[in-house]
């Protein structure tokens, strides 16, 4: 059987992964084949060893194809796949974060003049103004106490959303925090009523500009039936954990609980097993179905100690698989002293990953811009 094994279908490829030459990128592509039988890749006579084969090839264009082709007594084999070639690709950073509710209901409970004035967005637009970064705020449509939702949430600080919506924007999460995985196996009429409604709240109180597409879907987990109909309503990244299931909360520092299930991944969307373990260690996938692009989220403030956080970026920034794009992430609830699991270091967490990134020269992005915020 002839099959290419390197680089995967979908794979993001950039500087990192060849070498940039006037006429594209050049990579390495190996794969296996019935022994004996000389194999082409794009044209390129492949070197055999046993039944591995490896050709040294030059890609051109935003989604070039790859092609192996050999023949012999068992007749013509051929194997294509597709690779996404980032070719302005340069070290970027976002920032996420999830679950979002209580701010919305301090700014309208304590009707402040600004919205700055709650001391959430202050943090963050102190973070902005220090290191440029740029954040994308994933809502919920109600608070856990059911004490208020986005229809409550006044129009008045609209002009003040627009005038930041440069760096600061609000997108899609889910109707609210409870239950957990609420659109694992959702249909898509119900992931999109609970979006559209969501999305509708945001156009009201803050605007246009200030609407970015889902990145971040509640718990990571849908139906891949559904990649479609969020594709059509403008998401072009998704981001999760892509990592093998440890049965774990996701709530506590460093966590990691229960044995490894190989066969069996996590936050991930519903993507298969092959392209979960795949992004398990990369940047990023592309779903060339429904044109998502699927990335890997590189750390989770709120779950990570100060002091581990370094050592948990650096090493991802050394592997060139997983060094062009960090892709950071934080829950709203860790920052606010009434919240049980409460990280009176929370702030600091973040501030550490986004100066971490910054140090290593990395440029703050949106991932829904271009591709993957390029």
């Amino acid at each position: 059987m002839l099959r290419i094994s390197e680089p995967q279908h979908g794979a993001v490829l950039n500087h990192r992964h060849g070498e940039t030459t006037a006429g594209g990128l050049g990579i390495r592509v190996a794969g296996t084949a019935p022994v004996g039988m000389p194999v082409r890749v794009n044209g390129v006579p492949a070197v055999r060893v046993g039944d591995r084969f490896e050709a040294g090839i030059v890609l051109d264009g935003a989604e070039p194809e790859i092609t192996a082709v050999t023949a012999g007594p068992a007749g013509h084999l051929e194997h294509r796949i597709r690779v996404v070639w980032d070719r302005n690709s340069r070290p970027r950073y976002r920032f996420a974060i999830d679950d979002n509710s209580f701010f919305l209901r301090d700014v309208t409970q304590a009707a402040y003049k600004s919205l700055f004035e709650c001391f959430y967005l202050r943090l963050l637009r102190d973070l902005h103004q220090e290191f440029g970064t740029r954040f994308v705020l994933n809502l919920f449509f109600r608070t856990p106490e059911q004490d208020f939702d986005l229809s409550m949430m006044p129009d008045r600080y609209r002009g003040e959303w627009t005038d930041n919506a440069d760096w600061l924007k609000l997108a899609f999460h889910a109707t609210a925090e409870f239950p957990d995985r609420p659109y694992e196996h959702a249909t898509a009429e119900a992931l999109l009523h609970d979006y559209d409604r969501v999305a509708a709240e945001i156009r009201r109180f803050a605007g246009e500009a200030t609407l970015s597409p889902a990145t971040l879907v509640h718990w990571g987990m849908v139906r891949p039936e559904v990649w479609p109909a969020l594709a059509a309503r403008g998401v072009t990244v998704l981001s999760g954990f892509f990592t093998p299931d440890r049965g774990g909360s996701y709530t506590g520092d460093d966590e990691e609980t229960g044995p490894t299930c190989t066969d069996r991944f996590d936050i991930n969307y519903g993507v298969d097993p092959v392209r979960s373990e795949y992004l398990s260690r990369h940047d990023a996938l592309k779903d060339f179905q429904s044109g998502i692009v699927f990335s890997r989220v590189d750390i989770v403030c709120n779950n990570t100690p100060v002091e581990r956080i370094a050592p948990t970026l650096t090493p991802l920034m050394q592997d060139p698989n997983t060094a062009e794009i960090m892709d950071l992430l934080t829950h709203e609830q860790y920052f606010w002293p009434f919240y049980a699991q409460y990280r009176p270091d929370h702030a600091e967490r973040c501030r550490t990953a986004i100066r971490c990134c910054t140090e290593n020269g990395y440029e703050p992005v949106f991932l829904h811009e271009g591709l993957l915020g390029i």
